[in-house]
């Protein structure tokens, strides 16, 4: 097996040419027409956003796909397959974080186009309707909830998210951005939407690997074989009291910041300790820090305030962390004479991809030449949703440097070429082929 791959027939290398200009296109109308910089800025139902599913549909339209919008605003760019019954998605979000990168979450997206834009050139048609789904707001940070995108797209959005507000910048509820944008939150609440589960053969989902695994590995695409679920606190707060810092001895204070970091210590300590025995986590305190309206530097600080975020591939794992989390809480606040007050919990279940889609593209890759290796995703995404709506799907991850939602993303266009090179190798798998997916998985 070469070890960059892929082997390409002589016949498919004009179709496979015109797939990945069209990618090399787009991705270059998104950097210019949504660039914030030093980044990217593209808002979950803002301007950016919307710039880009109006690229998507005007690339599609060139080559006569169907554009169609669900009530959410989830646009759906559909190619006919031989067979006009069922259909397989691929796609991702198209929104980024603040002044993220070009290629979280639209790298899926466009190379589900660069794969509808070779097969026009090669004048073939997918097994199945191939239909590009383009995802609103995955990312939490503008409404905190997790794959708002995805749970439109298949009806399972819990109606009270669309009363949640954009921190970020407006203030406004995510039923208000959905209606300013034309879309029908009244609708979205009764769960109506353009995918019916049944008639799905397979949903997959591109994206950029935002570790560095593949990139000190050396090899350009992953193949995912399961999607970490979380548990998150995001607004908890260690209650001390105030005092003043010269005047009040050691073993009379209540320091909100030393107990808030005897807890952070501490939950680092759980986290190796469970690690070292065989536990898949990764636990995080993304954000500390006292009230700007009331700390001082002559003050001993009687507020912290900090957010929590646990992932693990095991639902057993996430539980024994709460409960060891609870416990040490209540430890540490009687020893510091503090009170731990985590807020309200959020976060999402584990998700296993498909074995029997792993298995096809693994398959594929060996075919093709392509070096891979299956890894677990740190991170979210909708292809969670997908997995949980008893869809089979599957993720595939592109090598790139530095990371993701930061402005150095870095994914280098010849290993997106090698990932649509995987994907036009999926589209020649049999109809039969991808129908046993579907009845290994129950659907």
């Amino acid at each position: 097996m070469a070890k960059n791959g892929p082997v390409m027939d002589e016949s498919r290398q004009v179709a496979f040419d015109s797939g990945a200009a069209e990618a090399r296109r787009l991705f270059a109308a998104l950097s210019e027409k949504t660039g914030d910089p030093p980044g990217i800025t593209r808002i979950a139902y803002g301007d950016g956003e919307r710039i880009a599913f109006e690229l998507a549909a005007e690339a599609a339209q060139a080559w006569g796909a169907a554009i169609d919008h669900d009530p959410a605003g989830n646009q759906f760019i559909t190619l006919p397959g031989s067979d006009r019954e069922r259909c397989m998605l691929i796609g991702s979000h198209m929104d980024t974080v603040a002044h993220g990168g070009n290629f979280d979450g639209a790298a899926g997206v466009v190379l589900g186009l660069a794969v509808q834009a070779a097969l026009v050139a090669e004048d073939r048609k997918p097994p199945f309707d191939l239909r590009v789904v383009c995802l609103r707001a995955e990312e939490s940070c503008w409404f905190p909830h997790s794959y708002i995108g995805s749970k439109t797209a298949l009806g399972r959005l819990d109606p009270t998210v669309l009363d949640d507000v954009r921190r970020s910048d407006s203030g406004r509820s995510l039923a208000e951005h959905m209606r300013e944008e034309g879309f029908d939150p009244a609708a979205v609440s009764e769960g109506r939407c353009l995918i019916d589960a049944a008639r799905v053969v397979a949903y997959l989902e591109p994206h950029i690997e935002q570790g560095p695994v593949l990139v000190s590995e050396d090899i350009p695409v992953g193949l995912v074989g399961a999607i970490r679920g979380s548990f998150r606190y995001r607004q908890a707060r260690c209650l001390g009291q105030y005092a003043h810092s010269g005047a009040t001895p050691s073993g009379m204070r209540h320091d909100a910041v030393v107990a808030a970091a005897d807890l952070i210590v501490a939950v680092q300590a759980l986290w190796a300790e469970l690690e070292s025995a065989g536990h898949d986590l990764a636990i995080t305190f993304g954000q500390v820090g006292t009230d700007p309206a009331q700390h001082s530097f002559s003050k001993v600080a009687g507020e912290v305030g900090f957010c929590l975020d646990v992932r693990s591939q095991s639902e057993d794992t996430l539980g024994l962390v709460a409960g060891r989390i609870d416990t040490l809480a209540a430890e540490i606040g009687s020893r510091h004479g503090v009170r731990f007050d985590l807020g309200p919990i959020s976060g999402s279940d584990p998700a296993p991809m498909s074995k029997a889609m792993l298995d096809m593209m693994e398959r594929v890759a060996g075919r093709i030449g392509l070096a891979t290796r299956t890894m677990t995703s740190g991170a979210g995404h909708d292809a969670a949703t997908f997995a949980h709506a008893g869809i089979p799907s599957g993720m595939v991850f592109i090598r790139n440097d530095n990371g993701s939602h930061n402005p150095e993303e870095h994914m280098d266009m010849a290993d997106f070429d090698r990932a649509l090179a995987l994907f036009l190798g999926l589209m020649d798998e049999p109809a039969e082929a991808w129908a046993a997916i579907a009845s290994a998985e129950g659907t």
